[in-house]
């Protein structure tokens, strides 16, 4: 009995097959999953053992009195102390290139004063500079520039920089030539200031300013801290303070060695999470592709990496939010989900002060987000998600952590309330961000998210336009499909939104020869019947799959959508033409007149065959015919199908069969609904 029972639950709930992967890209999976371990894994192997902010695993008494250096505060006055500590010194690279500057202005000047025509000088000149530059002998004018060099070199020499005003640069460039006659001097300081003007000679010297910062440290006292024998320094469980990290340190209680048993586990434990990932993945999308799952562990993997860079600062909805929107859309909830699951598990310790409650309201929000994104059908309503998200993530995060400092003994205030609204406004942005992209990520991952399914079922798509002016019977035949198909899809809760768009492209291989089927054919001449070959009329039916996906990769529609191809006829018999060969030759092969498949790997495609398996034949049913035998010849329909290992990998359990013959026979009595019959009025004659 027990064998039965399991039986039956394996033939009613059978397994949808999961999409073949090659083995170079299962490597390149495992390599991204061996990443992603890596760098969750970092922080237990580079650093200490105890850090500031985790809770002591350990109480611990000061076994003497010492002076230990205030670490945390020494760097917070140091942090006070550079800005005002920068020291400067004057670069020779930039002085040898105001120097150039200086020298090609003086070379304009010369050729100036040489040809002694009007032309552009490197400044306006008054008449009486440009005669007092004409009269100039050679040996003055060459006096003149040396005197003007050597007046820049002593200005650059004090140091120059470049907010100085140009007429204060004039008038310190005149005292430098002042024993100079008019209007040379005049003439020299303009060129002098134009030379300099907005320019700084000087660069900040680490060296020195580091030692200015220790020389003022010295004099305001270094921060101490004075601890007593027996003191205590941390409590068990409770987190540890920047003090008392700095007194552990100096009684060497902290491990800097690496930690190599636990970044082992952490590594086994992120490894895990990564394979349950793809297991899910994988389980709610059978069709996942390599790449795809390349994009959800490419996006943790960069998580991981942003939240080690920023430490605490990092921002919980900024990491996990936006990335949850765009795997929701793409893969699907359960992807999201999956995602938001083990990125919030993975996320490194210590968490700051408040952390962990921003962390839970993140995964929170980013759950919620996963939920409604999957249900989005136009991108304008995944535009009013992402202006609704950062609103109720700012209004939740602030109440649960005025709730978790209410809690904290003495102190009433939230840390980081301040930063909220900017927290809030960055999600925003990157939501936004994720939405502007979103087009070429679906492009380059072939993400099938449900708006880029109804743009595509847009039958004013240029695929669809074709099909409706070169093959009309074969689109009107879609059509049908189409209804067909959605409403079996509705009825098993298949995607519907998939299984119409898959239902409008289904046959567009027919375009590379419309005539050579039977829905496009106006007159009663059949090419079949002049062709009179069964062989090379099963090998028009097979050509009108292969230019199918001809078509699918010319125009790029989504690999989920080019499956309906070929999948929706499966390896199904060519019935006629293969009675007629084994008519001629009863020794002929079947399998020469099967198409090639691959049989249905999804419930959806599954749902196409059925449909247009059942499509002719509803259509052909005389008008007294009942429910009772529609439903049975659709019945027998599916059973062919079934018995003939149609379905194996597609999914569908028998329960879910008989929805689909109900299914199919409630759209067939919509078809035949009857009307109420109209009188005809006699036809009336035209008079001329």
């Amino acid at each position: 009995m027990r064998h039965l029972v399991w039986r039956l639950w394996r033939q009613e709930r059978p397994r949808q097959a999961l999409a073949p992967w090659r083995r170079r890209d299962t490597s390149t999976v495992l390599v991204a999953c061996l990443l992603v371990a890596l760098l969750s894994s970092w922080p237990w192997l580079v650093e200490p053992s105890l850090r500031p902010g985790v809770p002591a695993p350990f109480t611990v008494r000061a076994p003497k009195a010492a002076t230990v250096v205030d670490s945390d505060a020494l760097e917070q006055r140091r942090s006070q102390l550079g800005p005002r500590t920068h020291v400067q010194v004057v670069d020779p690279r930039i002085n040898r290139e105001l120097e150039q500057r200086l020298t090609r202005q003086l070379q304009a000047i010369e050729r100036l004063a040489n040809t002694g025509q009007e032309q552009v000088a490197p400044l306006a000149l008054s008449p009486e500079e440009r005669d007092w530059l004409m009269q100039l002998s050679r040996r003055r004018l060459a006096q003149w520039k040396d005197d003007l060099r050597l007046a820049q070199r002593r200005m650059l020499g004090q140091g120059l920089i470049g907010s100085v005003a140009q007429r204060q640069l004039e008038q310190a460039a005149a005292l430098q030539l002042e024993p100079m006659d008019q209007p040379g001097r005049g003439l020299g300081a303009r060129v002098l200031a134009a030379s300099l003007q907005g320019r700084t000679n000087l660069r900040i010297d680490p060296a020195l300013s580091q030692r200015l910062i220790e020389d003022l440290l010295t004099q305001q006292g270094i921060p101490t801290i004075q601890v007593r024998k027996d003191e205590l320094i941390t409590r068990q469980g409770q987190p540890i303070s920047a003090q008392s990290y700095a007194v552990l340190d100096y009684f060497g209680l902290v491990n800097r060695r690496p930690l190599v048993g636990a970044w082992l586990g952490h590594l086994c434990e992120a490894l895990a999470a990564c394979g349950v990932l793809l297991l899910l993945s994988r389980r709610s999308r059978p069709s996942l592709e390599p790449r795809q799952a390349l994009l959800a562990l490419g996006l943790l993997l960069l998580v991981q990496g942003f939240k080690l860079w920023l430490g605490s600062a990092a921002s919980p909805l900024a990491l996990l939010v936006p990335a949850t929107l765009l795997l929701a859309q793409g893969l699907g909830t359960t992807a999201g989900l999956a995602w938001v699951a083990v990125a919030s598990l993975l996320w490194p310790l210590p968490l700051a002060p408040f952390n962990d409650q921003r962390v839970l309201v993140a995964a929170l929000v980013a759950s919620i987000t996963a939920v409604l994104a999957g249900r989005q059908r136009s991108r304008a309503q995944l535009l009013q998600l992402t202006l609704f998200i950062p609103l109720g993530a700012l209004a939740a995060e602030w109440l649960l952590l005025q709730w978790a400092a209410a809690q904290a003994e003495g102190n009433g205030l939230l840390p980081i309330g301040a930063d909220l609204p900017a927290e809030a406004l960055l999600l925003g942005g990157l939501l936004l961000g994720v939405l502007l992209i979103s087009p070429l990520l679906e492009s380059f991952f072939d993400l099938l998210t449900r708006t880029r399914l109804l743009e595509l079922a847009d039958l004013e798509r240029p695929l669809l336009r074709r099909l409706s002016r070169e093959a009309p019977g074969t689109f009107e035949h879609t059509l049908m499909i189409c209804g067909l198909a959605e409403e079996g899809g509705r009825a098993i809760q298949a995607d519907t939104d998939l299984i119409r768009t898959g239902a409008l492209y289904h046959d567009v291989g027919k375009l590379h020869g419309p005539q050579w089927f039977i829905e496009n054919q106006n007159s009663d001449e059949n090419p079949h019947d002049a062709l009179d070959d069964p062989q090379l009329s099963a090998g028009i039916l097979q050509a009108h799959v292969d230019e199918g996906l001809k078509l699918a990769r010319r125009y790029r529609l989504p690999r989920p959508l080019a499956d309906f191809i070929p999948e929706h006829q499966g390896t199904l018999k060519m019935g006629y033409f293969l009675h007629e060969a084994r008519r001629r030759n009863p020794a002929i092969q079947e399998s020469d007149y099967r198409y090639r498949g691959p049989i249905p790997r999804s419930r959806e495609t599954a749902v196409l065959m059925l449909a247009d398996g059942c499509e002719a034949a509803l259509r052909s049913l005389p008008p007294d015919t009942s429910e009772d035998q529609a439903r049975a010849m659709v019945r027998r329909i599916i059973d062919a199908r079934w018995q003939d290992g149609q379905l194996s990998d597609s999914g569908l359990s028998l329960a879910e069969l008989e929805l689909l013959v109900r299914a199919f026979v409630r759209v067939w009595r919509r078809m035949r609904h009857r009307r109420i019959p109209y009188p005809i009025p006699a036809r009336k004659g035209y008079s001329a």
